[in-house]
């Protein structure tokens, strides 16, 4: 106890902890603990109401501010080669599923219908070639089916035959074209090589018969522009013979394989009952378990005559369409045989020169012939005043031209119903909850082209 003295002299000299070392005659202030207690609070300046705040517990959670979360929108196309052409697609997708496709077209718009108003009906012709540029053919037939129901004119029966040889080798060249995209749309190739070899040797028959090998230009109200060269049937029963060996090697190659049905089976489904209620037409139709097939339900030319299967699936999706287009291309086979072995002779074209020109032979000799050929090509013939609406079985599905004649020499309106924009319309009907990638296969089995969706 005696060292207590001296501790408490030892710590009067020692100098307070709350203050700094003079500086003149004042200490200078330092914040000492009880100061500090006033900023214990959540205020730093509490006043009143502020003091009676508290803090919160260092292990409290705050609950997470909500957050509104769209989908991601794409464009699909217009330049991407899957999009079969000018086609826009804005795709809403949730991470990879699609909730929403909205297609824009118009991109390849050209005012076909508009034109055709203002050409005469010779002239108007070519137009439909550039519809659907991979079955040229078959949409020239349905105007001129049309103009000659106005007309009330029946053409040559051998001018049928060769109507319906090319129809059905059209239809050939369209399923080469469709399945081989689809195939290649899912990651096969191989399978194109094949095909388009073969297409390319139908396409020489169209140049061998026409001169052109797309737009042919060869179907003419009242017939055919010219007869077939000699030796043409023979070689086309050589290719058609040998065509279905062709189709056997891609059934072999893709029809079983594993890959192929996991990217096609029950992809892109559609019912019967929505088929119809959507307007489709052709495989699109077909495919869904509803026999329907113009060449059968509403016979035109010679199809009455012939003997063919209607081929139809059964469960509505990619791999159903897929082969039911191959199985058409083996009747279309069956068709083309058949024409060629029951040709008739005779006339292609009309022998009315006031409709069909004549040949040049007969303007040699004859002046009424100079002047029908120059009449024809100067202001063409006149239709009388009516309307119809034809249509034929177009390899895409039921391609219609609604035909209205005031009695002159051009169109007074031709309303042109396409199969392709009709498919393109339900694509979000189709292709909703879909992953991405299985659109674009969604979008090959639809068989568009983009001439024939803007016109």
């Amino acid at each position: 106890m005696a060292n207590i003295p001296l501790l408490s002299r030892i710590l009067r000299k020692c100098k307070p902890l709350n203050c700094m070392p003079k500086r003149g005659k004042h200490q200078t202030w330092y914040p000492d603990p009880e100061w500090m207690r006033q900023f214990d609070g959540p205020v730093m300046y509490p006043d009143e109401l502020t003091s009676k705040f508290k803090l919160p517990p260092f292990n409290a959670k705050c609950p997470p501010p909500e957050r509104k979360v769209t989908n991601l929108v794409v464009n699909f196309g217009p330049c991407h080669p899957a999009a079969h052409g000018c086609l826009r697609m804005i795709t809403e997708l949730d991470g990879e599923m699609v909730r929403h496709l909205d297609p824009h077209i118009g991109l390849l718009h050209r005012g076909t219908e508009k034109l055709i108003e203002y050409k005469t009906y010779n002239q108007a012709i070519p137009y439909f070639d550039r519809l659907d540029y991979v079955s040229p053919m078959c949409s020239e037939h349905a105007f001129c089916l049309a103009a000659e129901k106005l007309l009330n004119i029946d053409i040559p029966r051998r001018a049928k035959f060769i109507r319906v040889l090319f129809d059905e080798i059209t239809r050939l060249m369209n399923h080469m074209a469709a399945t081989s995209f689809l195939i290649l749309d899912v990651g096969g190739i191989t399978p194109l090589f094949w095909l388009f070899e073969e297409r390319e040797k139908l396409m020489e028959v169209y140049e061998r018969v026409c001169g052109a090998r797309l737009h042919a230009n060869y179907y003419r109200i009242g017939g055919v522009n010219q007869d077939l060269p000699i030796g043409l049937l023979d070689d086309i029963h050589n290719l058609v013979s040998k065509f279905g060996e062709r189709i056997d090697e891609v059934e072999d190659l893709v029809t079983d394989n594993r890959l192929f049905i996991a990217r096609t089976k029950n992809i892109g489904r559609v019912a019967a009952q929505d088929a119809l209620n959507m307007g489709f037409s052709g495989c699109m139709l077909r495919a869904s378990g509803i026999k329907w097939d113009l060449r059968k339900t509403r016979p035109y030319e010679i199809y009455s005559e012939l003997e063919f299967d209607v081929p139809v699936g059964s469960n509505g999706d990619i791999y159903d369409r897929f082969r039911v287009r191959l199985e058409e291309m083996r009747q279309s086979v069956r068709i083309v045989e058949q024409v060629i072995n029951q040709m008739p002779p005779g006339e292609v074209k009309l022998d009315d020169h006031k409709i069909s020109p004549p040949n040049r032979r007969e303007m040699k000799s004859s002046m009424e012939a100079i002047i029908h050929h120059f009449k024809i090509f100067s202001q063409g013939f006149q239709v009388p005043p009516g309307s119809t609406y034809t249509s034929i079985e177009h390899p895409k599905g039921e391609f219609g031209v609604y035909l209205v004649s005031d009695g002159s020499s051009v169109p007074y309106r031709c309303k042109i119903r396409t199969p392709s924009f009709i498919h393109l319309s339900a694509m979000n009907h189709i292709g909703k909850n879909h992953y991405l990638a299985d659109v674009v296969a969604i979008l090959a089995t639809l068989d568009i082209v983009f001439g024939d969706v803007d016109r």
